[in-house]
This record gives structure tokens, C-alpha cells and sequence, in this order.
């Protein structure tokens, strides 16, 4: 083919580019504008060797993903870059593999380290919705329209550390018409000659042309949010009074106060002239503008999100919804404040109720978000963050302890879990939590304090009050629920190993029974979420009037819950589930040596999408946290097991507090009776089972075995054959039968135990000492001639020490007597082939649950709790769910 020297020429002319400079490229950013950018950039003969983007939303991948993708360019969907203000190792490494010689950042709603903003041979540049130095900050094409400037435009400037303060490559502006709106702006100007700019802005870098023009000072403007030397708050929302010493935080400076603010996770700490600490919750500025006061200094660091189709026609909707309420407003433009335009409190519920009705009910849109977001952008950009699941709540950071045990990597959190986060007790104090096995330490964990529970018990309050958990449909809360109650199910192997090596139960018992009953009760009382009801009652009608009287049954409002060391996720459970489907919020505290499942379970609830503040979790000491608890003004309810001295010392704090609700589930003292007649095969497995089973760490065991004489020497004798076949050891190993006690305290405590048993007379028939290896294994031990007047016969051992007493052959009376011989009743057995003789007997022992040839049988859908100084109050069951209830009666007359 022949070419004419014109041709030539203008062949040349439009292919120059192929013969310019040109540069690796990392393309960090998303959406329509970010792709456009990477299209042309490819088109222009640069090479792109990395995209990095957000993860898909709703499985759908960003446009530029999608483009890169196809084209296959390594692309790199990273959440965040950084966790804690600190880089990600993992992201870092998997940036700098690339080895880009220049990053450019169309759009990047994502923070982005400055070892990655620098580490290019040329740095980075980024685009910028403004004529910088004007308007820096978020949301930039608004404030041009709010101040009423003349023009608009964009700069792409040298990336910095977000101040949006570094030198200037290039610039262009526009007239701004007065109908403009930020669309008409974004799709006139900014969007198409946006892309041109970057386009040149990296062929000039390439050329080694591109200036470096320092920003002024002069004329420049921030959002009031992000500069704390002109970000000055007028108004402030939602105080409380901070219990304790202030957190950590970032320091500011206020006018008239007595010393600087803190800006904390929690809020902005600002201190009177008492010097006590006041925590405040959001701020208010001059422009009306409302933030999170949490956010003082970080606001900025995300920018607007490029609206769908199908999002620009919800946004058309609630436009509709603006102007029916704003109706002395000519048109509802973007910069359009709904305060500023005569709008009040009450079109606040209006606008919220609205919005879900014609939008989506499945926003949990709060009023407090209209005060957040004034202008009609602000307020689509937070409704649509909203909706994709994207609103900006700060992520869940965990700081692991990990162990590679049993298989695998357990990933175990050891800090306190409150509202929603895991933090640092306020004092930064820590303990060691002792692996019983061979006595190591697993890990240090927080070490909650007084202050640590305030804040706690103020973020359960504020949950129940005016978080979405309160108002919540019941089945909806069901439904998250059973959702954590599927995630404890895929992560059953972890918490049972936790559980295993933090309390020293044998693994396949803490697969079955710690971790597998506590599912099915999370299960079981998401079934009764949405069947919670009242009743109609009819009363004396006083004639002519008519009445109809009805019950509701409401939830009580935060309450808090202590649990022993012996099943420290199931104790969690029975009390939680129940708690959480009556609608109440939280905050438990786990034994002091056994805290590890219970802070995987916060884990797990956050997962599961509990709202913030519902649960809390304190590990620390009963002395200090427990008794905070029990006395605090705030909490409406508080279920404990433990023992019964400390019971008592619960209720009366409870008492003289503010006569809180409590249920007791204490001691136990648990008589079994066996009669001649029974089938003694299964009365020797089931009686071993009711001593040794959690290695006697069991609230419901068999403290004393009455055996009746004509048996009792082949009972004891079969018994003790059986014990020298159990094997003691590791917990973790599958065939082990009989794991170490939880702790070195509760160890000497059992031996102890065992020599005042035979001090007094009784006879050790076998076990009563510790194994001869690491931990705290105790052997399964065996005591007979028990008399009635014995310490061992009236105290509760919690370990493996079976205590028989033989009783004379048919005297049912006089056993039955001596086994209700006690200040407990919590538990009790009989094993007979007489079903009369059984029925009998089980309707006169006075305790809570009466075993009838078999023991241990507990299920979720059965009332659990005893008598006496057992306590009172019950676990499990509908009659659980009571004890989390207030009933409420309502009178009408018509």
C-alpha cells in the first residue's frame, strides 16, 4: 500500500504517543472515573502492572476491577491498608511486588500509607475535585455550590500524607452557571476533562516535564472537620459523665478549658473546672455540619461514592421525599440543607420513616443520621454507604494471641470487648491465663477495671436505648441469632481447642458438650424470639364502662452476667441466649481463669452482625469487676453461678444498689440414691459419670452416693475396676477419659479435701492424690464409710471425689431423709426398677432437677436451677427466658 507524504505525516501525528516515554503504573482507586483512566492510560502505551481496589459489594466486582480483570492485569482487592494507623505487612509486600514506577490515584476512597505513596520512583499523584488550595477535604464539588463560587474545576496534585496539601501538577477550572448541580459539574467538567488531565499529568512525568507547584496558604479552606486550628464546634450531643481515668487519645486544644481534649474511639474527653472527665459523644459546627466526635481528625480520609443506576433512581425517590416535607423550598438541589430549610424534629421521624417505607427497610436508618448528614449529598452518600453495607463503622481490629495446637492455628482475642471493639483495660493492666495441662501461660489478658465497666454497662445502655438491637423486629433478631449460632458451629473445632486448653476439659467433651450445647441454645432461644407475648385477662367490669386488661412482656434493659470457670462457653450460653432473644443487651464477665471462648464468642458475635454495645465482655476479677457489677445504678438484672457465699454477697449488692433482678444458680451438694434393684450395670456407669464427669468440675455432680448395704461392696468394688481403666492425661488426646482440674488453686483445694476426709474416719478406698506429671491432674478418687457428721459429707468437693454412704436395705424413708439432709438442692438421682418406688422417691427430694436412671441428661428446652441455697432462678427453657422479662399489665376501658 502506498502512502502519500500527507498521509505520513498525519499517521505519525496521531501515533506519537507510541514514541513518548513511558511508565509502569500502579492504579489505585475505583469506580466509572478510575477505570476510564486506566483505559486510556493503556491506550496511551503505558503499562499498568497492578490494580488495587475495593472488594466486591453484593458480589459485584468495581468497574475498574472489571476492566483490569479482562484484561488481565494482577488486580488486588485489599479492604484496607492499614490497621491501627499502621501498614499492613501483607498488603505492603503484595504492593511493592509489582514494582510500579508511579502510583496514580483517580479516585481512592481508601486511606493510603505513605510508604506506599512514596515508595515509587516517581511517588504519586491523585485528583483532586477542587482548584487547590480551595476547598480541601472531603466532599470538595459541594462546598464549591454551598459558598456560592464562581468557579470550578479539579487539580491533580502530588499525593501527601490526606491533608490534600501537596505541590500542584495541573489544574483546570470552569465557570460554575447558577443552576449548576454537583452532577451537572461532574458530568460537564470534572469527570471527562478529569480524565484527560491524568492522562497528561503521567505522560509529563514520564517526559520528566511534570512541575511541583506548592500549595499556598493563601485562600486555602478545609472542612471544619479536618484542621483542628479552624474546626471549632459549637454545639455538643450525647455527654456522660467518663467512670475512671481517661484513654488514650489524640490531644486538642480547647478554648476556656481547663487543660486539652481527647479525641478517643469512644468520643472527645473534655475536662471542667473539677477536672472530672466528660466523654462527648457527636459535634455540631457552625455550618450545622454533625460528625462523630470519634472522627474529629480523621474525617476526610474516604471520598463520595459514584452512584448505580438503580441508586440514582432511589436518590430520585428520596428527592420526592425532601421536597413533600420541605415544601417552601423551590427545588431540592444537592447542597439543600434540611435544617436550614425550616425543617424540624418532627420531620426528622418523618424523613427516616419515609425513606425506609419507599427505599429500603433494610437500612437500620436512625434519626441521628439526618443530623449527620444535613445537605441532601451528604445525606444520599450516607444512605447509600448504608446500603451497601459500606457506612464507614470502624472495622473490627483483633490483636491475636495464637497457638498452633491440635492441629491447627487457633487465632484466640485477649483483650476487652466493648461496644463492638476490642481494647486495652483502661489501666492496661494484663494476667496470665494458665494452660492446665502442663501449668504454661497461653497468653496475657486484659485485666478489666472499675472504669472498663462503666464504659462497658454505658455502651450496653446506649445499645438497648437508642441502637437498632432495641428497635429491632423480634424475628430479625432471631435471625441473628441463628446466624451466631451457625458461625459457633464453623468454628466448633477452634472454640473446643480453646476451651480445652484454657479450662482442661477433654476435647470430645468440649466438642459435645461446652461448644455443642451451646449452639443448640443459642438455637433454641432464637426459636422464641418472635413468641414472646402476653395474655388478655378479663377483670370486674364496672358497669357501664367496659375493660379489656392485657399483659406485655418486655425486656428489663442491660443486664449482666458472671459464670464460673467450669464450663466457661456453655455457662456463657445458657445465660446469653436467653438474655439476648428477651431483647435485653449485655455485659458479661467471664471467670478470671477461664476467659478465652467467652472472648471468642465476641468474635463471633460481631460476625454474626450483633449491633454494637449489645454484647460486652470484661475478663478480670469478680472482686473488682464482679462487684462493680453487682452494684451498678445501670444494670436491671444480674445472673451469676458460682458459689454460694459469693451468691450471697451478689444479691446483697444487687439489693442495696437498686434492687436489681437476680438469679442464683449456687452450690450443690447433690445426693444420688441406688437401690438394690437396680440395674446395676448402668447404675456403676452412671454413677462414675455423675462424679467424674469435667473431671467432678460440675455443678449438677453427685457429692454424696447413697448405696444401699445388700450392693454396696459389688458397687464399689465394680466402680474402682472401672476407675483403673480410665486414661489421665493430655486433654487434646481422643482417647483420654479423664483431663487435669482448671487451675493450681482449685488442685490444692481437692487435696486438701481428701486428707480431711480421711482425717476424719472415712475410708480412701482409692485415688486422693495428685498424678505424677505436669498440671494439675488430680486422680479419680473413692471414699466410703462416710458417716452424715462428715465435712466431706456436707461440703461440696467440685472434683473427681466420689463420697459413698451405705444405707440399711428398704429403708427409702431413711434415706431420703438423710439425702435432703442438706442446705443444698440443686441437683439429685435414684436408680430403681420401681417405677412406683421411683416416682416416689423423686417427688420427695427437695431439689431442682431429679435424675431417674441416668444423671448429667440436661437439655435446652428444660428448666434448670435449684433450691435452697442452690439458689433460685432458672437456666434453660422457657423459664429462662422469664427471668430476662418484666411483665407489664394495661388497663383500657371503653
Amino acid at each position: 500500500m502506498l502512502w502519500t507524504a500527507s498521509q505520513v505525516i498525519r499517521k505519525f501525528s496521531t501515533t506519537s504517543h507510541y514514541y513518548q516515554n513511558k511508565l509502569k503504573l500502579a492504579i489505585i482507586g475505583q469506580s466509572l472515573f478510575g477505570q476510564e483512566v486506566y483505559s486510556n492510560l493503556r491506550k496511551q502505551g503505558h503499562k499498568v502492572v497492578g490494580v488495587f481496589t475495593v472488594p466486591d459489594k453484593d458480589g459485584k466486582a468495581d468497574p475498574l476491577a472489571v476492566a483490569a480483570e479482562k484484561d488481565g492485569t494482577p488486580v488486588f482487592k485489599f479492604p484496607r491498608w492499614r490497621v491501627k494507623g499502621k501498614p499492613i505487612p501483607e498488603v505492603v509486600d503484595a504492593y511493592k511486588a509489582v514494582g510500579a514506577e508511579l502510583n496514580v490515584m483517580p479516585f481512592c476512597s481508601q486511606f493510603i500509607p505513605m510508604n506506599i505513596i512514596d515508595n515509587p520512583k516517581h511517588g504519586s499523584i491523585i485528583y483532586h475535585p477542587s482548584i487547590l488550595p480551595l476547598h480541601r477535604g472531603a466532599s470538595a464539588i459541594n462546598w464549591t455550590l454551598i459558598h456560592g463560587d464562581k468557579k470550578a474545576g479539579f487539580t491533580v496534585f502530588w499525593a501527601d500524607d490526606g491533608l490534600d496539601t501537596g505541590p500542584i501538577l495541573l489544574q483546570r477550572e470552569c465557570a460554575v452557571e447558577p443552576n449548576d448541580t454537583v452532577d451537572t459539574l461532574y458530568n460537564r467538567f470534572l469527570f471527562p476533562e478529569g480524565i484527560k488531565a491524568m492522562v497528561k499529568s503521567v505522560q509529563l512525568i514520564a517526559d520528566g516535564k511534570a512541575p511541583r507547584v506548592p500549595q499556598t496558604e493563601e485562600g486555602a479552606t478545609y472542612e471544619g472537620i479536618q484542621k483542628k486550628s479552624n474546626a471549632k464546634p459549637v454545639t455538643l450531643y450525647g455527654s456522660s459523665m467518663l467512670g475512671g481515668s481517661a484513654p488514650t487519645g489524640q490531644a486538642l486544644e480547647v478554648e476556656g478549658a481547663s487543660q486539652p481534649g481527647l479525641v478517643t474511639k469512644n468520643g472527645l474527653v473534655l475536662y471542667g473546672t473539677d477536672e472530672k472527665p466528660l466523654l462527648v459523644k457527636n459535634l455540631q459546627f457552625e455550618d450545622g455540619k454533625m460528625i462523630p466526635a470519634s472522627k474529629y481528625f480523621s474525617a476526610g480520609e474516604s471520598s463520595s461514592v459514584e452512584l448505580t443506576d438503580d441508586e440514582k433512581k432511589m436518590a430520585e425517590e428520596i428527592r420526592n421525599i425532601w421536597k413533600g416535607i420541605l415544601s417552601n423550598v423551590a427545588a431540592i438541589e444537592d447542597s439543600t440543607d434540611f435544617f436550614k430549610s425550616g425543617a424540624a424534629s418532627m420531620d426528622v421521624v418523618r424523613l427516616v420513616e419515609e425513606v425506609k417505607q419507599k427505599c429500603s427497610s433494610e437500612v437500620q436508618l436512625q434519626t441521628e443520621d439526618v443530623y449527620m448528614a444535613t445537605t441532601f449529598q451528604d445525606f444520599i452518600q450516607m444512605f447509600v454507604r448504608k446500603l451497601r453495607g459500606e457506612d464507614q463503622e470502624e472495622e473490627l481490629v483483633i490483636d491475636y494471641a495464637t497457638k498452633d495446637v491440635n492441629n491447627m492455628t487457633v487465632k484466640m482475642p485477649y483483650q476487652c470487648f466493648i461496644n463492638g471493639q476490642f481494647e486495652d483495660a483502661e489501666n492496661g493492666k494484663v494476667y496470665n491465663t494458665i494452660n492446665p495441662t502442663d501449668g504454661s501461660v497461653i497468653c496475657k489478658v486484659s485485666y478489666a477495671s472499675v472504669g472498663d465497666v462503666d464504659r462497658a454497662v454505658a455502651a450496653a445502655k446506649e445499645a438497648y436505648e437508642n441502637g437498632p438491637w432495641g428497635k429491632m423486629n423480634p424475628r430479625d433478631r432471631g435471625s441473628l441469632l441463628y446466624r451466631l449460632a451457625d458461625l459457633m458451629e464453623e468454628h466448633q473445632e477452634e472454640l473446643a481447642t480453646i476451651e480445652t486448653i484454657d479450662s482442661g476439659a477433654v476435647y470430645t467433651l468440649a466438642l459435645k458438650t461446652h461448644v455443642g450445647m451451646s449452639i443448640q441454645t443459642f438455637r433454641y432461644f432464637a426459636g422464641w424470639c418472635d413468641k414472646i407475648q402476653g395474655k388478655t385477662i378479663p377483670i370486674n367490669q364496672a358497669r357501664p364502662n367496659r375493660n379489656l386488661t392485657f399483659t406485655k412482656k418486655e425486656p428489663l434493659g442491660v443486664c449482666a452476667i458472671v459464670i464460673p470457670w467450669n464450663y466457661p462457653l456453655m455457662m456463657l450460653a445458657w445465660k446469653s441466649a436467653a438474655c439476648l432473644a428477651a431483647g435485653n443487651t449485655l455485659v458479661l464477665k467471664p471467670a478470671q481463669v477461664t476467659p478465652l471462648t467467652a472472648l471468642k464468642f465476641a468474635e463471633l458475635s460481631v460476625k454474626a452482625g450483633i449491633p454494637k454495645g449489645v454484647i460486652n465482655i470484661l475478663p478480670g476479677s469478680g472482686g473488682m469487676v464482679g462487684q462493680r457489677l453487682s452494684d451498678h445504678p445501670d444494670i436491671r438484672k444480674l445472673g451469676f453461678t458460682g458459689s454460694t457465699p459469693i451468691g450471697k454477697q451478689i444479691m446483697k449488692s444487687c439489693a442495696v444498689s437498686n434492687l436489681k433482678k437476680v438469679s442464683l444458680e449456687l452450690g450443690g451438694k447433690s445426693p444420688l440414691i441406688i437401690f438394690s434393684d437396680c440395674d446395676m450395670d448402668k447404675a456403676v456407669r452412671m454413677g462414675m459419670s455423675s462424679v467424674y464427669f469435667n473431671k467432678g468440675e460440675n455443678c449438677i455432680a453427685a457429692g454424696r452416693l447413697f448405696v444401699e448395704e445388700s450392693i454396696h461392696d459389688e458397687f464399689i468394688s465394680r466402680v474402682v475396676e472401672e476407675i483403673k481403666k480410665m486414661k489421665i492425661g493430655d486433654p487434646l488426646d481422643r482417647s483420654t477419659d479423664h483431663g487435669p482440674q482448671n487451675h493450681k488453686a482449685h488442685m490444692d483445694k481437692l487435696l486438701e479435701y481428701c486428707e480431711v476426709g480421711v482425717k476424719e474416719g472415712a475410708t480412701l478406698v482409692y485415688g486422693g492424690r495428685q498424678v505424677d506429671r505436669p498440671g494439675f491432674f488430680m486422680e479419680p478418687t473413692v471414699f466410703t464409710d462416710v458417716e452424715d457428721h462428715m465435712f466431706i459429707a456436707k461440703e461440696e468437693s467440685f472434683g473427681p471425689v466420689m463420697v459413698v454412704s451405705k444405707f440399711n436395705d428398704g429403708d427409702v424413708e431413711g434415706v431420703l431423709q438423710r439425702a435432703n439432709d442438706t442446705e443444698y438442692g440443686l441437683a439429685s438421682g435414684v436408680f430403681t426398677r420401681d417405677i412406683n418406688k421411683a416416682m416416689y422417691v423423686s417427688e420427695r427430694l427437695e431439689a431442682g432437677t431429679v435424675f431417674v436412671n441416668t444423671y448429667n441428661k440436661t437439655d435446652v428446652a428444660s428448666p434448670f436451677g435449684g433450691f435452697k441455697q442452690s439458689g433460685f432462678g432458672k437456666d434453660l427453657g422457657e423459664d429462662a427466658l422469664m427471668e430476662y422479662l418484666k411483665t407489664k399489665a394495661v388497663t383500657v376501658e371503653y
